[in-house]
């Protein structure tokens, strides 16, 4: 599972183009609805439009991360400071039942479980599955803490990129 997220430019465009460049090392399943939600941490910045990809891969997953650092790249990311915006974010969730925590990976994302705008994509496109390391399904996670959470809106739906590279 990947959520990707873009707040410069044309945001809508980068995620679709973010998809597109993620089929030739995931067979995508699905892809959530797009949300928009507030910057975090480093606020000075626009609003972000989120989605999450679910599917599968031969990768491992420090190849896949590497893979979605170099769609990133593609998409003109510049890592200026932590937080700073950007054309196009990709972080991975979830690889299958994988718990890694080292200093250059972490999975499951060590914040997945306190941003609404991963728990609201992903809870649309994959409510049953269940963290690894907590046990406990998405669903449950988000339906503790939604409305702890900032408010997240749902604004678009991206229209089955992917498809063509199937």
């Amino acid at each position: 599972m990947l959520a990707l997220g873009s707040n410069i430019g044309d945001r809508l465009a980068h995620l679709r183009r973010g998809v597109e460049a993620l089929a030739p090392y995931v067979r995508i399943e699905a892809v959530s609805s797009v949300y928009q939600s507030e910057p975090v941490g480093y606020t000075q910045q626009p609003d972000f439009l989120n989605a999450v990809v679910t599917g599968m891969t031969e990768l491992g997953a420090r190849d896949l991360l590497s893979a979605a650092h170099a769609v990133e790249e593609e998409a003109g990311r510049e890592r200026t400071f932590r937080g700073a915006p950007r054309t196009l974010d990709i972080d991975l969730l979830f690889h299958g039942t994988l718990v890694v925590r080292d200093p250059d990976l972490t999975v499951p994302h060590p914040r997945w479980a306190r941003r609404s705008f991963v728990l609201a994509p992903l809870s649309e496109v994959a409510p049953a599955l269940v963290d690894p390391a907590s046990g406990r399904t998405v669903l449950e996670v988000w339906e503790a803490c939604r409305n702890e959470l900032p408010p997240v809106e749902r604004v678009a739906s991206l229209e089955d990129p992917w498809s063509r590279h199937c």
